[in-house]
């Protein structure tokens, strides 16, 4: 199946400054990509590519800094999403990275890191027993770039709706009958705590539950892996100038799960009854119940946290969305860290 390049999972670096980052989303700008810095050139790096030292950045308000104060052209404001976004505009792309072409690198290479071999392991573990079309995966993060450290992560991409629902099922007996890879101990849960709740408050018996039954996180071989599934093209929705979001502040719903389908996918997203509105923020206008139709996000946080039947509280921003000039319907959209919230009832 082919998939555009630029898309999640991608990485983008630049012509003159040789910035490298990551790609957000699958529907873009005409002139760009939207993407946010994540290594940059500094002779006190900790990542060697090259002969030359790069520093990675992670947290966005640092990303925004940091361009503001260095690069600020690759810092726009969307009229489509009504905020300031990080992107690249076409001219500026010296090379797009992605993830299968990562995949199929790392198979011609000679000598391999531990990363790179366990990952190349961990892809084919999955092609051999998830039954998953070997163009279907792909190896992104620091790896791809060349930029990795011997504690780096496995992250990898799966392409396609239909075999990433069918692999997500295969999981379960993947994690069962493998002697390497695994879920996560009780010990890993708590180092991952205090950075994926990120201030929220959320207590470690509440964390422990939903991250227990989540299945695109575990360990290999000493390694941790994540994975992020992407949707086929056909299923994206329409082009990026189709939509138009209006911030409405924030809200804080009590809702139903009428459809987790979508949770695995980045970006992920729930149909929602909505059965209670506990608290507008003083800037929201009152919003009908029935309007408000999905949660969505592109943390991976929020990655399988619900599933269909559950009843659930969420925070966080909402959004008026227009369709092609036509349907209208509301969004809640966790983007927040610290903030934003989605917790069984």
């Amino acid at each position: 199946m082919e998939f555009p390049k630029g898309i999640e999972g991608d990485y983008i670096e630049t012509k003159e400054e040789n910035l490298i980052f990551d790609v957000k989303g699958l529907l873009h700008p005409n002139d760009r990509k939207i993407c946010f810095i994540r290594f940059y050139l500094d002779p006190k790096g900790d990542r060697i590519r090259e002969g030359q030292k790069y520093k990675k950045i992670y947290d966005l308000k640092e990303r925004y800094s940091f361009l503001s104060r260095n690069y600020p052209k690759y810092i726009f404001f969307s009229e489509q999403l009504g905020f300031e976004l990080q992107g690249v505009k076409s001219e500026d792309i010296k090379k797009i990275y992605t993830p299968r072409e990562c995949f199929e690198n790392l198979r011609e290479k000679n000598i391999l890191s531990r990363l790179e071999k366990y990952s190349l392991e961990l892809c084919d573990l999955f092609i051999n027993e998830g039954n998953l079309p070997r163009d279907s995966i792909g190896i992104t993060g620091s790896p791809m770039v060349g930029l990795s450290m011997e504690e780096s992560d496995i992250d990898l991409v799966i392409y396609g709706t239909e075999a990433s629902l069918e692999f997500q099922d295969k999981l379960v007996k993947i994690f069962k009958n493998s002697n390497y890879c695994r879920e996560y101990n009780l010990h890993e849960y708590q180092t991952h705590y205090e950075w994926r709740v990120g201030g929220s408050n959320i207590p470690f018996n509440k964390f422990l539950d939903y991250e227990k039954r989540k299945l695109h996180q575990g360990m290999y071989k000493g390694f941790e892996f994540f994975i992020r599934y992407i949707k086929s093209p056909n299923d994206w929705g329409g082009s990026f100038y189709d939509y138009k979001y209006e911030n409405r502040g924030r809200i804080k719903i009590k809702a139903e799960i009428l459809d987790s389908t979508d949770s695995i996918f980045t970006p992920c997203s729930y149909k929602i009854n909505v059965l209670d509105i506990i608290k507008n923020s003083e800037n929201t206008p009152e919003i009908n119940e029935n309007e408000i139709l999905e949660v969505n996000s592109f943390r991976g946080r929020f990655c399988e946290q619900a599933i269909k039947g559950e009843k659930v509280i969420v925070e966080g921003k909402i959004e008026k969305v227009t369709f092609q000039n036509k349907k209208e319907y509301f969004q809640l959209v966790l983007v927040n860290q610290s903030k934003d919230k989605m917790l069984l009832v």
